[in-house]
């Protein structure tokens, strides 16, 4: 099993939180979209002929591309790679953009799971945090999603956002599950140096939500969401009737990708590769037929900080005997101390050689990890 990650760097505005790469000049999307065909051809043989289950469009806001755009890149995937007939192809969109010609240029494409970036309901918290839709045009979105014969749907949310409180919170959760989708990816919100909530922070325009509000929407999200059905497969994803999203289970999996466009990650099981965080120089890298991208050979220590960075966070857990496949017998008995004392905390616990995070222990998943891996 193998999946291919597209990075499409565009977005009509950019939100106070966001500090992935992309931008807002949309005027060079026809000449990125060139480079973005010209870098899958380079890279034709990169996965080596295995079968692709996922395919994933993220960016930036990969809903922003024409209709007929996404339809070329998605032939020239086709025409490169070997893609399972039962594929997952994930669509990033937001609402404003899944208007009802886009949904029915959909309805006949590839796709066949959509990611909405809702974030909220609330139209005076989508005006602070610079989302370009509205909540009625989230709502209409779902909606007509539905009708066009989606029946994959992922919803975002983001909770912790300053000056909100826990029952605007508590009603994004019922609105979100008054539509019954498939998968919810919640986020809480963290203020990245590079963005503008970063420069409020600095300047004292903004103050972050206190660790207990964090603490109690994340629970009553935890609660919510699980009194309906949804399982908590990983700290911020829940799903519904084993609806995980393929992709992302890929990565903590440690499954190999081909990560395509500026700023896009791969893996071929021995070695990461990250495609330049710059536009320009992308796509002159690529019209001069080089590979803009960096490689970083792993090591042993690499892969077990690796498996404990993605796998601690998922309802799969670690195993200290694939563990100690990785680490020296010395770095072995650290991260057992570690564990053993996270479990008499009550933040792990422990079934033979598997370890998982306890309800108590999600809260401080980042803190855990960190504290685990070896630099």
């Amino acid at each position: 099993m193998s999946g291919i990650y597209l990075h499409i760097p565009f977005c009509r505005k950019a939100c106070h939180y966001c500090d992935f790469h992309f931008s807002t000049q949309l005027k060079y999307m026809p000449k990125m979209i060139d480079a973005i065909k010209k870098e899958i051809e380079f890279r034709k043989n990169f996965l080596q002929g295995t079968i692709v289950e996922t395919i994933y469009f993220g960016g930036g806001t990969p809903s922003v591309l024409p209709e007929d755009s996404l339809s070329e890149i998605l032939d020239h995937i086709y025409q490169h790679f070997n893609i399972s007939t039962t594929a997952e192809i994930t669509l990033e969109a937001n609402p404003d953009d899944l208007t009802t010609g886009y949904l029915k240029a959909l309805e006949t494409s590839p796709v066949n799971r959509l990611s909405i970036g809702i974030q909220t309901f609330d139209d005076k918290v989508l005006a602070y945090i610079n989302r370009s839709h509205s909540a009625l045009q989230a709502e209409k979105a779902i909606e007509q999603s539905r009708a066009f014969g989606f029946q994959n749907i992922n919803l975002d949310l983001i909770y912790a956002i300053p000056g909100r409180t826990n029952q605007t919170w508590e009603a994004d959760i019922k609105k979100c599950l008054s539509f019954s989708p498939e998968h919810l990816s919640c986020y809480g919100l963290t203020i990245e140096e590079k963005t503008t909530f970063g420069n409020w922070l600095t300047k004292g325009k903004l103050q972050p939500v206190e660790e207990h509000i964090e603490i109690e929407q994340y629970e009553y999200l935890i609660d919510a969401l699980e009194s309906q059905q949804y399982e908590q497969y990983e700290v911020s994803n829940f799903c519904r009737d084993g609806y995980y999203s393929k992709h992302n289970s890929s990565y903590w999996h440690g499954k190999p990708y081909l990560g395509i466009g500026p700023g896009a990650h791969s893996y071929d099981l021995s070695s990461r590769y990250h495609n330049v965080s710059n536009n320009a120089q992308y796509m002159r890298d690529i019209a001069a037929t080089t590979l803009p991208l960096t490689q970083e050979k792993l090591s042993q220590l690499d892969f077990g900080n690796e498996y404990l960075l993605t796998r601690l966070r998922t309802k799969w857990g670690i195993n200290t005997d694939k563990l100690s496949l990785y680490f020296s017998p010395t770095q072995m008995e650290g991260v057992c101390s570690k564990l053993d004392y996270f479990k008499k905390e009550g933040y792990v616990y422990q079934s033979e050689n598997q370890f998982f995070l306890s309800k108590s222990g999600k809260l401080l998943a980042d803190r855990i990890t960190e504290d685990l891996i070896y630099i």
